[in-house]
């Protein structure tokens, strides 16, 4: 009997996230990215749902993802059943760190696009090779050599797209916005509401006063309404099934989801009948 293959998910030291799975699943990581994110598509696919639309992210294709965004993606493995990836994420620390030891120093926020796509090249192609013996390896890495490693990446980025310097090194707080309309856009992202707060650009408290005078209702009670009527839409009018669409709309639980389906509508997801579509 053929051995069973178990997906992997590994974190090395709080920097190099690797995933490696065989099946199309949703990542199971949080929607809120905090810091730079750098990706590398080893096999199979990323579709990636962020606030300014969608991408996908190909074999051989690197991304790089601005710090304070929200996005959720879905793994796809390849024609060869495989998807594999890695991540690098660029911390608040990391970065300063390097911006200081090399005498950079960036005044402006950055106002252009918040996730790129980019041809890696031949340099950052053998660099992600090379963290593949770390993050497959179970043995422990020195913070150190960790440290050297995200150096690397930073400096091949910028040897890369010298012009990264102020997508990278702008270390601005998110400034107050449309409150109403960032919500509207966003609540399917499952992030606690802090992170709304922060990516609005107010305080929690102040948050919590601007989305009653918006709303008229708390956080809590609108999130819960608005993903629960975007589900009932979503099962009404497409020939999706209850535990395709739970996670898209913002829930975590498929218990929970079904049990404030019914709370709402007074019946289950599955007994809603579709709309036919011709």
């Amino acid at each position: 009997m053929k051995a069973k293959v178990i997906p992997v998910t590994r974190v090395l030291e709080d920097s190099f996230v690797y995933s490696c799975t065989f099946e199309r699943k949703y990542s199971n990581y949080e929607q809120f990215l905090p810091y730079h994110v750098l990706s590398f598509q080893f096999s199979g696919e990323t579709f990636i749902q962020h606030q300014s639309g969608k991408l996908t992210l190909k074999k051989n294709q690197l991304l790089l993802t601005q710090k304070n965004q929200l996005a959720k993606s879905i793994k796809i493995p390849g024609t060869d059943k495989v998807y594999k990836s890695i991540s690098i994420i660029l911390t608040d620390a990391a970065v300063r760190q390097y911006a200081a030891d090399n005498a950079i120093c960036e005044n402006k926020w950055y106002t252009g696009q918040k996730i790129l796509l980019l041809n890696p090249g031949e340099l950052l192609r053998g660099y992600f090779k090379s963290l593949l013996p770390y993050v497959t390896n179970s043995k422990k890495v020195s913070k150190k050599l960790v440290a050297i490693k995200i150096n690397e990446a930073i400096e091949l980025l910028l040897d890369l797209k010298p012009t990264l310097k102020s997508f990278l090194f702008d270390f601005s707080e998110p400034y107050k916005i449309d409150l109403g309309k960032f919500m509207l856009q966003n609540y399917h992202y499952n992030v606690p509401i802090g992170h709304f707060a922060k990516l609005t650009g107010r305080s929690l408290p102040a948050f919590k006063r601007d989305f009653s005078q918006t709303f008229h209702t708390s956080p809590r009670k609108w999130l819960q309404g608005k993903r629960l009527t975007e589900a009932y839409h979503l099962i009404k009018q497409t020939k999706r099934k209850p535990t395709e669409i739970y996670l898209e709309v913002g829930f975590e639980n498929l218990s929970h989801f079904y049990t404030s389906f019914k709370r709402k509508f007074g019946v289950t997801p599955g007994s809603i009948k579709r709309k036919k579509i011709f």
